[in-house]
């Protein structure tokens, strides 16, 4: 039986997948415009993958305009039934220090764009649980190979979603760190929610590169910051995603897998052919 594929969106810092062999990359068109770059499939690990560079690669994307809807239908159209997502993020707490690795398991939205982080409308109604946002079997499997590989991995973790691209005030990033959130990011959010939607388990290894600007004793975040710290952290990210690819199943069969078997509200027999044929690689399973 065919294995579905796994799909790896870097962020900041990792724009390439060292060890990945019979690379092709593949421009894919979607009905939302296009990804953020071509795809890049290839084996690594004795799995099929497919990577994207969240950003493109130069970094040319800032967070609000990266289409996650055009991202997400790309690797769903390739077969992608898994995705790790590598991303950057600030701590908002004492514990989570440069350099972790947070395997987060709730999301906060401060973003304001809902409408560009859901595949439906236009005739077709749905609502996915997302109650438990990041696919939890995908996240345990990250978080064991994390602490194999001996990263300071924290087991979950709330990711408050800002909008960028400015970094958070001090008053902003006081604010978040007092409600409890622990890290904090500008893309997952929007990623998660259209991977619920595809169908897709949807995880996030997120590595922490400073502390924001809530911390007075430490250097507030910059870019050059960031960089240097996702540079000394870029082997143990590609490690982790290396020691996990050989243990994700090879056939889809999580809850994440089902999410729209009982979100879909229209009836069948009103959907537009027009909304229909847009949502393809999303509906196919329930045409």
């Amino acid at each position: 039986m065919a294995q579905s594929r796994i799909g790896i969106i870097g962020g900041t810092g990792l724009y390439q997948i060292p060890g990945l062999t019979r690379q092709r990359w593949r421009k894919v068109k979607t009905p939302f415009g296009a990804p953020s770059d071509a795809l890049l499939t290839g084996e690594l690990c004795g799995r099929e993958v497919v990577f994207l560079p969240r950003h493109g690669r130069g970094h040319r994307l800032m967070p609000g305009e990266l289409n996650h809807r055009a991202n997400i239908w790309a690797l769903k159209s390739l077969d992608v039934a898994w995705i790790l997502s590598v991303s950057a993020v600030g701590s908002l707490q004492q514990k989570y220090r440069p350099r972790d690795v947070v395997l987060i398991d709730q999301f906060f939205d401060r973003t304001r764009r809902p409408g560009t982080h859901t595949f439906f409308g236009d005739g077709i109604v749905a609502h996915v649980a997302f109650a438990d946002p990041i696919c939890e079997e995908l996240r345990k499997l990250l978080l064991a190979s994390a602490k194999r590989c001996r990263a300071r991995a924290h087991d979950g973790g709330t990711y408050v979603n800002m909008e960028g691209p400015a970094f958070s005030t001090r008053a902003e990033s006081e604010f978040n760190r007092r409600a409890g959130f622990d890290v904090i990011g500008m893309t997952n959010l929007g990623e998660a929610k259209c991977a619920r939607e595809a169908e897709i388990a949807y995880a996030t290894l997120a590595m922490v590169t400073d502390y924001d600007c809530w911390k007075p004793d430490e250097e507030h975040v910059t870019v050059d910051l960031i960089v240097e710290n996702l540079h000394r952290n870029a082997a143990l990210a590609q490690a982790i995603v290396a020691d996990v690819l050989p243990r994700i199943p090879a056939a889809p069969s999580w809850p994440c897998h089902d999410a729209l078997r009982t979100a879909i509200l229209t009836d069948r027999s009103l959907w537009p052919a027009a909304t229909l044929r847009r949502l393809g690689p999303i509906l196919k399973r329930y045409r």
